[in-house]
C-alpha cells in the first residue's frame, strides 16, 4: 500500500489553516538583535513579587496534583465574589464557574461545546487572530461583520443582525478590543443583546482587557437584561495582571454550556496548572493595587504614543481599552505585511500587519504601547525615519 501523501496525513481544515500572522512573523523577529518589539500582547512588567510568592509557597508546601478539572474550588469562589461586586452576575462556582488554560481555551471549548456542523458564528472584524480558527476547527461557519473605521472601530446592532440566518448559533463579542482597542457603550451593548434575544443566539463575551478601559466604565455582557443565560463570558489573569506565562483563565457561563465546556477540557486538558491556579487565587486577593498601577501607566503611554504616531504623519484612532494602537498606513501605498517588513528590517522595530486580524485589518499595523516609554519614544523615531526615507513625512 502506498503512503499518504504529506497532503492526505493532515486533516483538511488544518492543511487550509493558516499560521498564525502574529507569532509567524514574530519567528522571524526571533532572529534579529536590537529590535524594538510593538508586536506581542504581553505586558512588559513582570508578574507582581508577591503573586510569584504565593505560588512558590504553594509548592513549597506540596501542592503539585491534578486539580478538580473544573479547577480548585477555592480559585472559583473568588472569581464568583469578584464577578458579582465589580460586573454583577452571580455564578454558581461549583457550577458555573471552568477554570482554563487562558481564554484561548477557554473559546475554543466554548465553540466546541455548543457548535453543530455548519452552525453559523458572527465575529466583528478585525478581531484577535484565534477567532476564526477556532469557529473552523469546531465545524462552524464564520460570518465577519465589519468594524466601522470611520466610528471608533465599533460595530453596529443592523451590521451584525444582517448576517443573522436559520443557521446562526452564536456572536463573538470582544471589547476592549485587539487589536483596535475599540470600545463599546452600555447602550450599543444592549442593541447587540437585543439582536441576540430575538434570534435565539449564543454570546462569547471575550473581556480580557476589561480592566484596561480608559474612558468610561466597563459593561460586563452577562449583566445586561436577559443576557446571563445565553451568554459565556470569558475571562483571565494574562494581561492585567501580567500573568501570560502562567496561562490561567476562565470561563462563566449557565450550567449545561458550562458541563458541556468542561466535558471537552477533561479530556483535552485535564485541568489547568495547579500552580498557576494558586497565583490567581492571590491575584484576586491582594493584586488590585499593583493591577492599577500598571494600567495607570499603559493610560500614559498610550496618550503619549497616539499622539506621536498622528505627528510623524500615521492617522490613529485613540484606542479606548486594552494596549494596543492600530494606525492606518494606507497612504504611504503599501500593504501592511509589506509595510511591516520593511519597517522591520530598515528600522528594527516590528509592529504587527493588520491583515492578521482578518481583511478588514488591511491598511493598518498594530502597535502594542506595553513597552517601556524610553522604547516608545525610540520606535516612534524609527518609524518616522522610515516614512521620511521614503518621502511619506
Amino acid at each position: 500500500m502506498s503512503a499518504r501523501t504529506d497532503q492526505q496525513r493532515i486533516s483538511r481544515a488544518v492543511a487550509e489553516m493558516p499560521r498564525s500572522g502574529i507569532r509567524e512573523f514574530f519567528e522571524y523577529v526571533s532572529e534579529m538583535a536590537d529590535v524594538i518589539s510593538l508586536g506581542v500582547g504581553e505586558p512588559d512588567f513582570p508578574t507582581p513579587w508577591h503573586i510569584c510568592d504565593h505560588a512558590l509557597h504553594a509548592l513549597r508546601e506540596g501542592e503539585t496534583s491534578y486539580t478538580s478539572n473544573y479547577g480548585l474550588l477555592e480559585l472559583r469562589r473568588e472569581i464568583s465574589a469578584m464577578v458579582a461586586r465589580d460586573w454583577g452576575p452571580e455564578y454558581d462556582p461549583e457550577g458555573q464557574i471552568l477554570i482554563t488554560n487562558g481564554v484561548s481555551e477557554g473559546m475554543d471549548l466554548a465553540l466546541r461545546a455548543i457548535l453543530n456542523p455548519g452552525d453559523e458564528v458572527i465575529i466583528p472584524e478585525p478581531c484577535y487572530v484565534s477567532y476564526r480558527p477556532c469557529v473552523t476547527l469546531a465545524d462552524g461557519v464564520v460570518k465577519t461583520v465589519a468594524a466601522d473605521p470611520e466610528r471608533d472601530f465599533k460595530v453596529f446592532a443592523p451590521d451584525v443582525e444582517a448576517q443573522v440566518t436559520s443557521r446562526t448559533k452564536a456572536m463573538i463579542v470582544s471589547f476592549p478590543c485587539n487589536p483596535t482597542g475599540a470600545v463599546l457603550a452600555r447602550e450599543e451593548l444592549l442593541a447587540l443583546a437585543d439582536v441576540a434575544q430575538r434570534h435565539d443566539l449564543i454570546v462569547i463575551s471575550d473581556e480580557i482587557y476589561d480592566r484596561l478601559t480608559y474612558d468610561g466604565e466597563h459593561t460586563c455582557f452577562a449583566s445586561l437584561p436577559g443576557m446571563f443565560d445565553r451568554t459565556i463570558y470569558l475571562n483571565g489573569f494574562s494581561k492585567a495582571y501580567a500573568m501570560t506565562g502562567w496561562r490561567v483563565g476562565y470561563a462563566c457561563a449557565p450550567a449545561d454550556i458550562l458541563e458541556g465546556m468542561m466535558k471537552v477540557h477533561q479530556y483535552a486538558a485535564l485541568c489547568a496548572s495547579v500552580v498557576s491556579q494558586n497565583a490567581a487565587i492571590e491575584a484576586l486577593r491582594r493584586g488590585e493595587r499593583a493591577m492599577r498601577s500598571m494600567v495607570r501607566e499603559y493610560n500614559q503611554r498610550r496618550r503619549v504614543f497616539v499622539k506621536g504616531l498622528r505627528d510623524i504623519g500615521l492617522p490613529c484612532f485613540e484606542p479606548r481599552g486594552a494596549f494596543y494602537a492600530f494606525p492606518s498606513i494606507r497612504h504611504t501605498g503599501m500593504d501592511s505585511a509589506t509595510f511591516a517588513r520593511e519597517l522591520l528590517n530598515d528600522q528594527k522595530v516590528a509592529v504587527v500587519p493588520g491583515s492578521a486580524f482578518g481583511p478588514t485589518g488591511e491598511g493598518y499595523v498594530r502597535c502594542t504601547y506595553a513597552n517601556s516609554m524610553e522604547n516608545l519614544r525610540e520606535a516612534l523615531r524609527r518609524i518616522e525615519a522610515f516614512l521620511h526615507k521614503r518621502g511619506l513625512h
